[in-house]
């Protein structure tokens, strides 16, 4: 607006050059927001691709573990545990400390994608398979934070995101009949999956509303998990860590305590911060068809002709569902002063 203010004095006698140049002025600006918006969109998407490649790994270290001599909850008080550890200097350090109201925003965040969302998850692994539950859970996340979106923020989804949340879902229905052929899943198992992806978009839709930084969010969730948690598992003896081998337990203590109890958690949030909950969520649902890739060198099984469709149609209903918004909200609007 200033550039445009500065130019009226020097046309006010030719009106068709001070609406020129307006019109120039307000080009410029939508340019800027434009390039400023993309670059933010490829930080984002750098984030979510980070948080992918953690959560596909997740799910198949995760069932392991269950399906051997640790159960859910040496997991659970693994990746908590030594998340707190790590990320409590983020909320506790002098000049970090964050007021009660956050604390309180904290333990709803902790309700969510904390310890009852690693214990659901790890319980359906156990009643199912990893294919099944990485199949489930971080796909009827997106589909459940686009709805969420629309019907509680009133936010515009358009018929491109829509289409992709359709892909997702016919997706998702194909892999799932791929991988169930032989054995039909656990009922159990497959609503603790649902549970549990329906708890984590609640939690995003709730976490870009916050004013919670990605890090001050993440250690919230570890450290109100762990205050919770750890003493019920050291009191009603829960441990079976006395039973694994010490390659297993450094396995889980790194992949559960570092990668997810940490890295993975502010990775997630930074990629909510930056590209939206919809797009964020819908980024989300790549998780099946990573850890299917993931899964041809790791443990030797190539997916079906049925699978490799069903990921393919996922990948294109991501790219869908993660695409750019409007025009209109690239338009020039008021900008709040700090």
């Amino acid at each position: 607006m200033t550039a445009v203010i500065v130019s009226l004095p020097a046309t006010l006698d030719d009106p068709k050059a001070g609406i020129m140049a307006a019109q120039e002025a307000i080009e410029v600006t939508r340019a800027e927001r434009v390039a400023s918006w993309r670059g933010t969109r490829l930080e984002g998407l750098l984030w979510a691709a980070l948080s992918i490649a953690i959560f596909s790994g997740w799910f198949v270290v995760t069932r392991f573990s269950v399906t051997r001599e640790l159960q859910v909850w040496d997991v659970t008080a693994l990746r908590f545990g030594v998340g707190a550890i790590l990320l409590a200097p983020a909320v506790l350090r002098r000049g970090s400390r964050l007021p009660m109201s956050a604390w309180g925003e904290g333990f709803l965040f902790a309700l969510l994608w904390g310890a009852p969302f690693v214990l659901l998850v790890a319980l359906g692994l156990k009643l199912t398979s990893a294919a099944q539950a990485a199949s489930i859970a971080p796909t009827t996340m997106p589909l459940v934070a686009g709805i969420l979106s629309f019907i509680l923020l009133k936010e515009r989804q358009g018929w491109v995101r829509w289409s992709g949340y359709a892909a997702i879902l016919a997706g998702l229905v194909c892999l799932i009949g791929a991988v169930t052929t032989q054995a039909p899943p656990s009922p159990a198992g497959v609503a603790a999956l649902v549970a549990a992806g329906g708890m984590w978009a609640i939690y995003t839709l709730l976490f870009r509303r916050s004013g919670l930084s990605s890090i001050q969010a993440a250690a919230l969730i570890c450290i109100w998990s762990a205050a919770v948690f750890l003493p019920a598992y050291v009191l009603f003896g829960l441990s079976h860590l006395g039973r694994a081998s010490a390659s297993e337990i450094a396995l889980q203590l790194f992949y559960q305590g570092v990668l997810m109890g940490a890295v993975a958690l502010v990775t997630f949030n930074r990629a909510v911060s930056l590209l939206g909950a919809s797009a964020a969520t819908a980024m989300i649902a790549l998780v099946p068809a990573a850890a299917s890739l993931l899964a041809i060198p790791a443990l030797g099984e190539t997916p079906s002709f049925v699978e490799g469709i069903a990921i393919a149609v996922i990948v294109v209903g991501v790219l869908l569902a993660a695409s750019r918004p409007s025009s209109a909200t690239l338009s020039i609007q008021p900008q709040e002063t700090p």
